[in-house]
Formats: structure tokens, C-alpha cells, sequence
């Protein structure tokens, strides 16, 4: 046992490694000039909707706040008696100096319901420069600005961006679901790229129409699970970079138990192992909290492993800090993702997700549930 122990031990080093990584990168990340575009091509932002939400109406709002000069929002819901109609229709009377089409369509194009809902919303669109952006996105009034200042960048087919989690409610399901996003998920995807990839991220989507026709349109998506995924690879296929624009934004964590927090994630988690099973796997390692907690049971309590544990905690919680401290100013928020007394709780969660992942293939979204198969990950259902 001694032996797994200071393996553990090894394992918590490289997550500490990584952890610290991150927060150098999301430093650096935040030093970046933005160099303004040279161009202000008209962009029209569609923003597909399904049912209420905590803070929609803010999030929605902060897209009709840009200080870009000519754009578009167009909103879509599938069903007439979605709440959510009724918040773009507010949306609008507050404000009649933004350009905002409203569209209600049900027709079905495959099981996953926001790219139906896209396509269905592509006829309205009126500006060739197009932005697919999530509903729960909260962003800056220069979002757009920073999109086309990285769209112009020559060999660029699509723009994406990162974004931090932002709690809903106070309590402990919203906050693990806010330290997740901004303190492992945001990190991780720069640690990514610094080593070479260059993952799409859907809450942020911004690509020119025709390279989107380019690559096949909307309807081929309309059965994949992890549709910003696809669109990514096709647009690096044609020898195109998926670039990562300077904005940040934050997303809505709107749960309020653990079993919708649960749902959520473990659908996530489903979705990437479908992407890169081995990877995902690996993914266990990147959790310190987890592997020194392991460390502390197989060494039988020894001292040492009780220092490590202290330790590991120590580090996550300055690197999470450091984290909250560089990009919250930026983003006009001073609230903190989460209490740093639930990194452990939140890393061991993490681990168990991970491993569940493999056993089962159902994912729920937005009260729907699908069979998410292994391998495309193609959706069912």
C-alpha cells in the first residue's frame, strides 16, 4: 500500500504541475492587447432559446448592450409557450435601437434541438459574418469587437472564446458547478492549446456564412452531441485555424440541487469520453485534491500524506484565487466562483463523474434525453 501511496503522492505533483500551469496561462491570457479590427463587417448573433432560466433576461440583455455599429440578434424557440419567447419579446421593447428578429418554429431536422433550432433560425439571419452564442453567455460590451479583431486574422475559419462560471443561487451544487468551469475547464483549455489544440467551444461560436456552407451547413450537425466539436474539425480540415478570440465571458451555473448538477455534467462527461476516451480518462490526473485524499487513505494516514493534502489544497486554492483576481475585474464581476472550501469536494466529484461516464450512454438536455453512442458521438433518440 505504501507504494500506491507515493504513487498518488507522484500523481499529485503533476496535477499541482498542471494546476499552477493554468493559472500562469490564464495570466497571460488576460495580459493580451486586443488589437481593434480593422473592418466592422455587419455580424448578426443567433441565440437559440428553450425555456427559462436563471438570469436569461441579463444574459440576452448584455448581447443588446455591444458597441459594435451594425448588428443583428435573432432569437428562436421551438414551441409557442416557451417562456423564453416571452423574454425576447421584452428583450426587444427595451430596446428599439437594436435590430432583433424573433422566430418560432418547431420543424424537426434531428435530435439535437439547438442546431434544429438554428437552422430554422438561418433564414432570418441578415449579415454574412454569423455568431452562434449560447443563451446562459453573459459578455462585455466589446465582445463582438474582440470576435472580428480575430476573425480578420489571415488563415482564421472560426472564432471561439473562453468563459468562467458564474453561480446563479448561493449554494453549494451552483458553486461546484462554477469552480469547475472557471478553475479546471477554463485553465484546461488554455493548457490545451499551449500544447497545440485547438478545441471549438460552442457557448462562442463566430465563422463567416460561407465558410459555414463551406463545410456542409447545419444540417449534417443536427444528429451529433458535440456539434461545436464537428464544426471545429471540419474548419481545421480545410487547413483553417480555429482561433481564440481575447474575450471572456461568463456562463449561468443555474442549479439549485445535486441531481440537475449531476445531469448536467455527467452529460458533458459522457460527451467528451465519446471525443477522446483516452484523453478523458487521463482527465482523473488533473485533480489533486482527489489523488492526495487517495494518498492520505493508502499510506494509512501518515504524516507526510497529511502535509501533501494541506499542501495540494493550499495550491488549488491560491491558483483559484489568482484566477478569480485576474479575469473577474475584467469581466465587471467581484463575486467569487466559489467558497475555496469545496475544492476537494469538487475534484473528488470530478473523479466519480469520469468514471461514470464509461457506464451508460444517456445524456439529458434540457429535459430531453438522448442516447449519446460511443465513438462519434452520434445522437440517438
Amino acid at each position: 500500500m505504501t507504494g500506491l501511496a507515493y504513487a498518488l503522492a507522484l500523481v499529485t505533483g503533476l496535477g499541482l504541475a498542471q494546476c499552477l500551469a493554468g493559472w500562469i496561462l490564464v495570466a497571460r491570457f488576460a495580459a493580451r492587447v486586443t488589437t481593434p479590427p480593422a473592418r466592422f463587417p455587419p455580424v448578426t448573433i443567433l441565440k437559440p432559446l428553450c425555456g427559462d432560466e436563471p438570469l436569461l433576461e441579463e444574459a440576452l440583455a448584455s448581447c443588446c448592450c455591444q458597441t459594435y455599429p451594425v448588428f443583428q440578434i435573432v432569437f428562436g424557440v421551438q414551441d409557442r409557450a416557451d417562456p423564453a419567447l416571452i423574454v425576447a419579446q421584452r428583450l426587444r421593447d427595451r430596446f428599439p435601437q437594436c435590430d432583433i428578429a424573433i422566430v418560432v418554429d418547431d420543424t424537426p431536422h434531428g435530435p439535437n434541438r439547438k442546431v434544429a433550432n438554428l437552422i430554422n433560425m438561418l433564414p432570418s439571419a441578415r449579415h454574412d459574418v454569423l455568431v452562434i452564442s449560447d443563451s446562459d453567455l453573459h459578455v462585455r460590451p466589446n465582445y463582438l469587437e474582440q470576435l472580428v479583431g480575430a476573425l480578420e486574422v489571415p488563415g482564421t475559419g472560426l472564432v471561439t472564446a473562453v468563459f468562467v462560471g458564474v453561480a446563479a443561487h448561493r449554494g453549494w451544487p451552483a458553486w461546484l458547478g462554477a469552480t469547475q468551469i472557471s478553475h479546471v475547464f477554463l485553465p484546461g483549455v488554455l493548457v490545451a492549446r499551449a500544447m497545440g489544440r485547438q478545441d471549438c467551444l460552442g457557448s462562442t461560436v463566430m465563422l463567416q456564412r460561407r465558410m459555414l456552407e463551406e463545410i456542409g451547413g447545419l444540417q449534417p450537425l443536427a444528429t451529433q452531441l458535440a456539434e461545436d466539436n464537428v464544426l471545429g474539425q471540419r474548419v481545421r480540415e480545410l487547413g483553417l485555424t480555429v482561433r481564440l478570440a481575447d474575450a471572456v465571458s461568463a456562463v449561468t451555473v443555474p442549479e439549485v440541487s445535486f441531481r440537475a448538477l449531476w445531469q448536467h455534467e455527467i452529460r458533458w462527461a459522457r460527451t467528451i469520453r465519446g471525443l477522446v476516451p483516452i484523453a478523458h480518462a487521463a482527465s482523473t490526473f488533473q485533480h489533486p485534491l482527489f489523488s492526495a485524499m487517495m494518498a492520505f487513505v493508502f499510506s494509512g494516514g501518515a504524516r507526510w500524506s497529511v502535509f501533501l493534502f494541506a499542501f495540494a489544497w493550499a495550491v488549488r486554492a491560491i491558483s483559484a484565487r489568482g484566477i478569480d483576481g485576474t479575469l473577474l475585474p475584467r469581466l465587471g464581476r467581484r463575486t467569487l466562483a466559489a467558497p475555496y472550501l469545496l475544492l476537494p469536494l469538487r475534484d473528488a466529484l470530478s473523479v466519480v463523474e469520469t468514471i461514470a461516464s464509461y457506464w451508460g450512454n444517456e445524456v439529458v438536455w434540457r429535459g430531453h434525453k438522448l442516447t449519446a453512442a460511443i465513438g462519434a458521438p452520434k445522437l440517438e433518440g
